[in-house]
């Protein structure tokens, strides 16, 4: 299953993509298979995605069932055209952090440590650091840029994993228990400030709008060759970014066993995997961020997520 979130009015509603062009108002379809019978009464018509996601499997075959009617003609009054509607991050509003890698692709490791001027070393171990949740945008959203604030704001494309069952100390062999599926995150960074801090990173990394999340969540079901997704990005047209998931250096389910000990994961928590070679930082020369600029993210089976960069202090909105 594909699920989006649509804004209607100033609220988000959960949704089901039917086709490549028709989208099913979740509470609308809900209400209507239940009057029908051909969902349970007693299941809860679902107020977003992270409530779909903590209902489990059987709000998840609920969500199948009616998929299944809308394919076959019946629910019409609960669909749109895609293009009718604004999308929003899947998640609009995650209940924590995002949870994300740095160093994920060896690639990447050589390049960013040819700019830094420092050692070319693999992590022993999973560099984890976080985003906060007004950092997430949705698809279409501006990337604010505010040189005051940092004028080397960067790029990056990320495959996103959704937890579903939620777990501590999750198994590696269990990995596929806990995932509902998956979605594309541009990990933008202020390269300025994720130096600038002491070695942390959750300053240069959680800037408002720095998250980009979407178009949608697909659901690991659709999504079987996780392990082996081509991801790229495009700015302004031109293939900056191009590489597979399968050059992970810590396999997704490494990245949760060792995330999740001790700490537990939750129904739609959201993990970033790291991003290929080729960001603009490492370029030659540099080549960061500016006004103006669109950014097309893309993973093989889940879509593209495109953003443009808006500078701020131009308008009068710095502040």
């Amino acid at each position: 299953m594909r699920f989006v979130t649509y804004r209607s009015g100033n609220e988000p509603r959960p949704a089901l993509e039917v086709d490549g062009g028709t989208l099913l108002d979740l509470a609308t379809a809900f209400s209507r298979a239940k009057a029908s019978g051909s969902v349970k009464d007693t299941l809860e018509v679902p107020k977003d995605i992270t409530g779909i996601i903590a209902g489990g499997p059987a709000l998840a075959d609920a969500c199948r069932t009616i998929l299944r009617e809308a394919q076959a003609g019946v629910l019409s009054e609960a669909q749109m055209p895609i293009g009718s509607v604004s999308l929003m991050a899947p998640i609009p509003r995650p209940a924590k952090n995002v949870f994300c890698v740095g160093s994920n692709y060896r690639a990447h490791v050589t390049e960013s440590s040819r700019a830094q001027k420092k050692e070319d070393k693999v992590p022993k171990r999973p560099v984890f650091f976080t985003k906060p949740p007004t950092a997430v945008v949705g698809p279409g959203d501006a990337i604010r840029l505010d040189p005051a604030v940092s004028d080397k704001m960067d790029y990056e494309v990320e495959l996103g994993v959704v937890i579903g069952k939620p777990g501590r100390n999750i198994k590696a062999a269990d990995v596929l228990d806990h995932i509902f599926g998956f979605t594309i995150i541009n990990d933008v960074t202020a390269r300025d400030l994720q130096r600038a801090h002491g070695g942390q990173f959750l300053k240069g990394k959680g800037l408002d709008t720095c998250c980009p999340m979407g178009p949608q969540i697909v659901t690991l079901d659709e999504l079987p060759n996780f392990e082996n997704l081509r991801i790229s990005i495009k700015v302004n047209g031109e293939l900056r970014q191009d590489g597979s998931t399968g050059d992970l250096i810590f396999p997704i389910a490494h990245l949760l066993e060792q995330l999740s000990e001790g700490l537990t994961l939750e129904s739609g928590d959201l993990l970033a995997t790291g991003t290929p070679s080729g960001v603009g930082y490492a370029m030659d020369p540099p080549q960061f961020l500016k006004n103006g600029d669109i950014l097309t993210c893309e993973i093989e089976g889940i879509g593209q997520l495109t953003n443009s960069v808006r500078d701020v202090s131009k308008e009068g909105l710095a502040a």
